[in-house]
Order: structure tokens, then sequence, then C-alpha cells
């Protein structure tokens, strides 16, 4: 596992469904994307599940023209059911008019870790032995074992466009490849990228177009055991933090220091015996064709397929000291296949109706399918070393081996959608958004859902009494409310499904049908000021937003005859609001020929709460560990927000040592705190003299907690004398008794206050050199360069899925990939 490779823009997602998904819709040029990635899922034997990646793995950023975030209700209601969570538009880059023309790219990174959890160095364990008289534990080394596992990172990218063309047709096409290490030594991927775009224009009148744009990519990514939901053995970050500092990690004689049958796991071991790679395959193409049928009257036609494979490879030595896989080995193999076509009509109209009024309509159709399938085999018990087990999986006992193989349910989506705008005099705006979406994945009685929305506009500057102002130069007063949708969950789940048992023949229900299941709907207001004031030197807009979800969707345990199996369901009368100011504010501090500077804050007020509920608590928010099977620290309840944290209120510990909580003996848990911020800041400036040009940006989230559960469960001061423990163990009064159990409580709430420098940009435009090099510049951009928080963790941005029963969890972190801080240099140049 690597950092994400393509950069979003800052946004922030409302938390608006329970069950189903809660990412934005990313449309690249006009179409929608899965969302999904074909990377084989795997669990091997006592590690957890490995984190999804990143949607746009296969974009190269250097082909990206622009993106843009979509959220009021008007502007995401033309995506219907899958605008819900906002919409992130992005657009590639485009061949232009004129000879042909190179653009290459190069840029070097190195990166680091960023923060370390604070755990006992040899000198300060051999201090806690003594502190509690514990003779045994020293073993006489000095190890730092987290260290011994990172490295300092290099990233290599490298990027080529050839472009041109003329009025009737423009073309562009470019190569990428990105060689990017990881900060965990022996993680790294690398990636191979194609695009290739087109615009062509036909007939004497030019009325009749063709366009496409293609996109293919190769990657191969190494990942590290670093996983969500591993117990106190299973992971590679956990495994290093655990470590004994006294104990070394190689034996006299340079070979790795192994104890078999042992639970303590020597990370380096883990990390040389343990490979998983992962290779997948891209394509998706996009074709285009337009006929003008009239002056202002478009017809245009799109089709776009999207395909991926992937293959999984995994072994795990069987020197590593993990109960069911020491001494046996594991190896595994799988192949995922997954594939999206959208089909879409569209009918434009743009009319000037007087001097003026002008209006513009669009009726569209749009049909999309989804497949998703995929076959794996694992076994345990291999007994040559000298070949990957992925490779000899039929060296294992035939006992040993599992196969699995599935196919998702169908999935389309049919949608039909019209808008109409007018325009009067560029003053006042008004249109209208209407969407029908038909899907697969609800019951047979419910199959359409309908998203309506409207928005008007005041461009008050444009009025006789401040048109000639001089302290106003843009002024616009906007409104808009509308309904959308949810699908953003499992295909199928109306249906009634069965699952093969293992090893045994026979079926089991899992999923009860459910013919009435309809679609989550989402109420939006917007209200919104934009302002530019003192002739350009403060800018902004004002936004309120109110976000009421009903007829929440989430699946239940099915009562009797279908033990064992769940059933989705709508939640009647609950709903989910979300409401807050947001603020943008900027400045124009100096502006003179050779010097310019602006400087811009964003600020989001939230608020978030689930009312009228009645049905069963909603537990989620796992808390993975030794001792703590079973423990959660989440439920979503009536009157609470989303992921509210409900555990044990821990009150401290005792003259003995022993932890106490409210409840006295009964321990009863309780709501104790909220993950979700109350408040979202970023903060940016970019002084510009002559050719030289400084960007800095900052962002940071206020008033909400953050659940600890790598202090919880795998640094307690029970390790003492075989295991590591947190520094912070050691500055406590009364001293916590070794004996104290491990348990969930709001002893590991910490606040989740956080302000980072983000990225730090310095660019110099070189220009023209000579007659060949044209537009040359270099940069020196630095990112993630420190974080100010009194988190303890890894990272306050925590992003581990602890979710239960898929139930998501938020705001829990546990073993994280450590966040790294890079430096890159690089330039630009065209021929």
């Amino acid at each position: 596992m690597v950092p994400p490779v393509l950069l979003l823009p800052s946004v922030f997602v409302v938390t608006s469904s329970i069950r189903s998904g809660n990412n934005p819709l990313f449309v690249v040029d006009g179409i929608p994307l899965d969302g999904r990635l074909a990377r084989p899922g795997f669990s091997p034997a006592g590690l957890g599940v490995t984190p999804e990646s990143n949607p746009l793995y296969f974009f190269n950023s250097a082909d990206i023209a622009g993106m843009e975030v979509l959220k009021d209700a008007s502007a995401t209601a033309i995506y219907g059911s899958r605008g819900a969570n906002g919409v992130i538009m992005i657009t590639t880059k485009q061949g232009s008019s004129g000879a042909a023309k190179v653009d290459v790219s190069s840029s070097v990174a190195v990166s680091s870790v960023a923060r370390k959890f604070d755990i006992l160095d040899a000198s300060g364990y051999r201090a806690a032995l003594k502190s509690y008289n514990i003779t045994s534990g020293d073993l006489g080394g000095n190890a730092d074992a987290l260290s011994e596992i990172l490295r300092t990172a290099v990233t290599q990218n490298y990027n080529v466009g050839i472009s041109g063309g003329s009025e009737n047709g423009k073309y562009r096409i470019s190569l990428g490849y990105l060689g990017q290490q990881g900060i965990v030594d022996k993680t790294d991927m690398k990636r191979f990228t194609v695009n290739a775009n087109g615009q062509y224009k036909f007939l004497r009148n030019r009325r009749l177009s063709l366009d496409f744009n293609v996109f293919a990519g190769q990657a191969k990514e190494n990942i590290a055991p670093i996983t969500n939901n591993a117990g106190f053995q299973g992971n590679l970050i956990g495994m290093a933090l655990q470590w004994n500092p006294t104990q070394n990690l190689y034996n006299s004689n340079g070979s790795l220091n192994i104890i078999p049958g042992s639970t303590i796991v020597n990370p380096l071991a883990m990390q040389r015996g343990y490979t998983d790679i992962s290779n997948i395959s891209s394509i998706m193409g996009i074709a285009g064709v337009g006929y003008k049928i009239a002056d202002g009257l478009d017809y245009r036609f799109n089709v776009s397929l999207n395909r991926q494979t992937g293959i999984r490879q995994s072994e795990m030595k069987r020197y590593i000291t993990i109960v069911g896989v020491e001494g046996l080995g594991q190896g595994y193999q799988g192949n995922t296949q997954m594939s999206t076509t959208v089909l879409q009509h569209t009918l434009s109209y743009n009319k000037d109706l007087t001097k003026k009024l002008n209006m513009n309509a669009l009726l569209g159709y749009e049909y999309q399918d989804f497949k998703f399938s995929g076959a794996g085999t694992s076994a345990l018990g291999f007994t040559n070393d000298d070949v990957p087990f992925y490779n000899i999986l039929q060296n294992a006992p035939a006992s040993n081996r599992a196969i699995s193989s599935f196919e998702d349910p169908d999935a389309s989506l049919q949608s039909y959608f019209g808008r109409i705008g007018f325009n009067y005099d560029d003053r006042f705006i008004i249109s209208g958004t209407l969407r029908a979406d038909g899907s697969s994945r609800f019951g047979a009685n419910n199959k359409y859902g309908y998203f309506p929305s409207g928005s008007v506009a005041w461009n008050i500057t444009n009025e006789k009494f401040l048109k000639n102002s001089s302290s106003i130069q843009n002024l616009r007063l906007r409104a808009s409310y509308g309904l959308t949708g949810n699908q953003a969950f499992p295909a199928g789940s109306a249906q009634t499904q069965y699952s093969y048992l293992p090893n045994a023949g026979g079926i089991q229900l899992t999923i009860w049908g459910n013919d009435n299941l309809k679609w989550e709907t989402t109420k939006q207001l917007n209200i919104g000021l934009d302002f530019t004031l003192a002739k350009g030197r403060v800018f902004g807009n004002i936004d309120y937003f109110n976000r009421v979800t009903s007829d929440v969707l989430f699946s239940f345990t099915a009562i009797q005859p279908a033990p064992g199996a769940v059933i989705w369901q709508n939640i009647k009368d609950a709903t989910i609001t979300n409401s807050g100011l947001e603020v943008s504010l900027g400045t124009n501090i100096i502006r003179k020929k050779d010097l310019n500077w602006n400087f811009t804050v964003n600020a989001a007020f939230l608020k978030n709460v689930f009312d009228n509920y009645s049905g069963p608590p909603i537990l989620t928010g796992e808390i993975s560990g030794q001792g703590l099977t079973g423990a959660f620290a989440q439920r979503i309840d009536n009157g609470q927000p989303l992921n509210a944290f409900y555990t044990r209120r821990f009150l401290g510990l005792d003259k003995d040592g022993l932890g106490t909580y409210a409840g006295g003996s009964l321990e009863t848990p309780e709501f104790v705190g909220d993950p979700n911020p109350s408040m979202l800041l970023g903060l940016s400036t970019d002084p510009n003299w002559k050719k030289l040009t400084l960007v800095v940006n900052m962002n940071g989230a206020f008033g909400h907690e953050l659940y600890n559960n790598t202090l919880n469960a795998v640094l307690p001061v029970g390790n003492l004398g075989t295991r590591n423990i947190a520094t912070s163990l050691m500055s406590l009064n009364p001293k916590e008794a070794l004996a104290n159990p491990i348990k969930a409580s709001s002893r590991y709430l910490e606040k989740g206050d956080f302000l980072r420098m983000a990225n730090v940009s310095l660019s110099y435009n070189l220009g023209n050199i000579g007659k060949e090099i044209k537009n040359a510049n270099v940069f020196l951009t630095a990112q993630n360069l420190f974080v100010i928080t009194k988190f303890s963790g890894f990272d306050p941005e925590v992003n581990t899925d602890k979710n239960i029963g898929g139930v998501p969890s938020f705001g829990i972190e546990y073993l994280p990939y450590p966040a790294a801080r890079t430096i890159q240099a690089g330039f630009r140049f065209g021929l």
C-alpha cells in the first residue's frame, strides 16, 4: 500500500447515510465512474483486511485540466441518485489548434515518515522494568523496530504529451510513468498510463462532430501486511511498535531473531517473509457523436466502456510465527473482473427569446450497467520454500485448499432527465431539473425514484443602483432546493440470496428479499451570497445548507424462519440532518506590476444528527486487539450524531492502579463523544514576485474526538516484560497496575483538532529558452510538512475502516500506514 497518487481538491462531504455510500461521485469528461477497483480482496490468516485503493488510481494527474466540486442541490440534482454526496467533475486536457507541440514534465520526490507513535526506547524500557520491579524482560539489546521497517522513499514521475490540430480536428496523446516507493520498506507501485483523445468536425457546415478519449493503464503494487482489523499479532506496524526494544532483531550470526512457537513476531521477518502483489490492468474508452440540428439545437450520443482486470498473489513463509501459519506457510492467488457500460443521449437547446431573455434546455437518457466477478484459491501447508507459494498451490494438501468465486447480482441504472433555465438580462437566473432513476438494486415495487430541483439567482450587481458602483464589483444572491437519491449499497440486496456452505455442499439463506425496498432520499436547501468588493481587493462567498435524508437504507437480521439471514429495509420515520454554514473570504493584499499577493480563508461550521429512530441499537466501530474480541466504540441512535462514540466512561485509576468507570461494577456504556468535526478550516496564500511564485495551503478540523485503538490494544502497560508500551503510561500517577484489564473506554478518546501545513510550493517561470524550449518552469514542493495537534496517534486524519457488519465507522485510528512527509522537485517545458 502506498499513498494516493492523485490528490483530490479540498472538499467536505457530509455523512448522510448509515449503511450505504458516503463517497462523492467522480465524473470524468461527463462520464460517471464506478468508484471501485478490480483489486481482489484477500484476508490472510491472522492479518485482517487490506484497505481499499484510491478510485482515481488510473488517472494521471498530468492529464487533468481541472477539477470542480459540486455540492448544492441544483448542481448535483442532474446526477440524481448518484449526486447525493456531492460530485467531483474532472476535465482532462485536450488538443488545441495549431502546429504540433510537445509538453514534458518530470519530478523526483523523497518521502519519510511524518510522525511516529511515542514508545519506549531501550533505556526507557529498562527504567520501566525497574520501576515495576520486573526482573525479566531486559534482553541486553538496543533495537528500534519501527525505524527498521521504514525507509526514505523515492518517487519518480515522467510525462510526455503531444497535441495539435486545426479547427476541424484536434488531438492529444500522452504517456506517463510513476514509480512510487512507500515509506514502509518493500511497498511500492509502478504505473504506466496512456491517454489519447481527439475532437473532429465533419461535413461542409461542420455540423457533425466526433470525439473520443481512451485511458489505459497498468499498475503493479507491492502491499504491506497493514490491515484494518488484525488482532494484536497480525499487523506489521503493530509488530514493530510492540517489539521489546532491548531485544535485538538479529542474532549474533546475522540471521533474523525468530522465536519458534512465540506469539511475538519479528517485524523484519514478517516484512521479508510476506509477499502481496497486485496487478491491475484498466482501459476506459469514451466516444461521442454530436450533430447540430439547427442553430441552438444540438444532439449528442456518448458511449463509455470501462474494463478492469486484477490479479493478486500472496504468500506468507513457514517461519512466520503466526498461529495457523507457522510451520505451514500460506499461499493465495485470485482474480477479479469489473466492467461498466454507460450510454447517454442528450438533446440541448439554447436560444435568445428576446434581447434580454435567454432560454436553455436539456433532455437526456442514460443507461449504466455494472458487473463485478472474481475467483480465488488459498492454501496452507507447503513443503517447498524455493518457489513462491502462490505459484505452487497444488503443493499443499487438498484438504488445506479453499476455492471461492463470486459474481455480483445484476446492477443497472436507467435514467431520464431534463433541465430548463432562463436568464433575464443577466440579472435573474432561474432553472429547474427533473430526473427519474430506475435501479435494479431496489424492490420490484419501487424501482424508480424521482428527483426534482430548482434554483434562482439574483445578480444584484447588474441592477441600476449598483451598476456603476466603485466599491461593489460583484454581488449575487442565490438559492436552490432539490432532492437527490442514494443507491450505493450492495447489488441484489432487495433480492433473496443464498450462499454455498464451505466444504459441506448445500446452501444457506443469506439475504431475505424485500420487494418494497426503495430509494434513500435527501432533501437539500442551499442559500448563498457571492461578492467582490473594493475593486477586486476583497472577494468571497457565504453558503448555508440544510440536508435531510429520509427512508434511510439499512440491513437488519431477519426474523424466523430466516436464521442468520439479513433483510434490507428503509428505516421508517428516521432522518439524518446535516446543516451548516460555509464561508470563504479572500483578499488581494498587494497588487502591483511585479508583485501580487492573495490570501484566502475557508471555514465550514457543521452539525449532524440522527432523529426519529426507534429501532434496535446499531453498533459499529470495532475495537480490535487482544482481550477486545467483540468490543465496539460507536452506536448510531436517536438524537445523536452519526457514529457517536458509545462506550464505558473512564473515571481514572484507583489507588491500586486499576481502572474505574461510571456505573460502578456494571460499567454501563454511554455516549461520550462525537467523531464529526464541528468546524473545518482552510488557509491559502500565493505571493508572486516577477517570475517567482510561492503557494502555501493549510487545512484543519476542530471540535471532534478520535479513538486511539492503537494505544488501547497494542501498547498497554501489561506488555512490560515481553512487549513494548506507550511512553505516556510512565507519567501516570498513580502508576497503572500491570494487571489492569484491557477494556474499550473513553480513556482512549482524544481531541482530534489539528492544523496541517498541507502544501508549500515554490516555482520559477524560466519562460522560453532559445528557439525550441517554451514556457519552462522549475518547482520545489513540500507536502505534509507538519501538523499541530494533541492527538497522540500517527495522524489525526484517520481513515481506518472499523465497520461492523458493513456499518461504516469514522474517527478510529488503528495501526495505519504511517503518513509521509514529501519533498518534490521537478520541471515542465514545451517544445
